[in-house]
């Protein structure tokens, strides 16, 4: 996505090991040592991570791989690291039994890179490419996030979007916000932007 910030991307999340075997040692971060750095982040409390160990983070995102029902995804600003995206499917994982799943259903997490020079309407683009990603797969028809309940900053960047609020749901970790936004609502919110 090209916007006046720049140009937004994603590819996927490597989670290899940040001590592979011949690696060049060139100085550059693994991926896991990259959202390590991110979700260790004070700013990034409501990812309930802030103790978690590399090893953690790497093994976290080694079972996301290997759990056909989750992805996760590193996003670019400008061809540098700057995003994760996480899509699950929320009849198989974090909402599996808590609301009733809708066909074309798809969930989705994301967290902006810490930093100490912000863009204004960075964050904004940030998720406006990740729904922009996630609906590109035609099969999909509505995306859910299940925020903390306390966390009132994406509550509004996701209402601005286009989600809607559903209702409070417990989920083992913390109560959570369900909240939707449809193809349409999307598309709405955009063209509320646009005027």
């Amino acid at each position: 996505m090209n916007t006046d910030l720049g140009t937004f991307t994603v590819r996927a999340l490597d989670p290899s090991p940040s001590s592979r075997p011949g690696s060049s040692g060139s100085g550059s971060m693994s991926d896991a040592e990259l959202v390590h750095s991110w979700v260790t982040h004070p700013k990034a409390s409501f990812w309930l991570m802030g103790d978690a160990r590399l090893q953690d983070v790497e093994r976290e995102y080694m079972a996301i791989a290997a759990n056909p029902h989750h992805d996760a995804f590193i996003g670019l600003h400008n061809g540098e690291p700057a995003f994760l995206m996480e899509r699950y499917d929320p009849a198989e994982v974090e909402l599996k039994g808590l609301y009733e799943v809708e066909p074309g259903d798809i969930g989705m997490h994301f967290l902006v890179a810490p930093t100490d020079t912000p863009l204004h309407g960075f964050t904004h683009a940030v998720i406006t490419t990740v729904l922009e990603t996630l609906f590109a797969d035609p099969s999909v028809r509505r995306i859910v996030v299940e925020p903390d309940v306390r966390n009132t900053a994406v509550h509004a960047l996701n209402k601005a979007v286009g989600f809607e609020v559903l209702r409070e749901i417990a989920k083992p970790e913390k109560t959570a916000l369900l909240s939707a936004c449809t193809r349409e609502q999307f598309q709405a919110a955009r063209e509320g932007e646009a005027r």
